[in-house]
């Protein structure tokens, strides 16, 4: 467990980054976490986060898969908003615990 302080509040996170606590998550603690690889949060990065953190909550199994089903974006529209690794990075950057099938 290591401390970081976003948005000027300290929270909770482990060795990768991702907050131990989601109700510790605001949009601009999001916000701060993606400028730390250096992207710009849009709204439609936001639908994307809110999406994954009612499917987190509701205890569904997150994929690429079914990301890019929502009809919020396609597969290739999730890449482009997180370069690197869209799940892995879209999940931490909402506040939830990275998805099992992250490597």
């Amino acid at each position: 467990m290591v401390e970081k302080t976003y948005a000027g509040k300290t929270v909770e996170v482990n060795e990768e980054g991702y907050l131990l606590n989601v109700a510790d998550w605001s949009k601009e603690i999001a916000l701060e976490m993606a400028r730390e690889n250096n992207i710009e949060l849009t709204d439609k990065h936001f639908e994307v986060l809110e999406y994954l953190r009612k499917e987190q909550a509701a205890g569904a199994s997150l994929t690429i898969r079914k990301v890019g089903n929502s009809g919020i974006v396609d597969i290739k529209g999730l890449y482009q908003l997180f370069p690197g690794g869209p799940l892995k990075f879209s999940s931490k950057y909402a506040g939830i615990p990275k998805p099992a099938s992250c490597i």
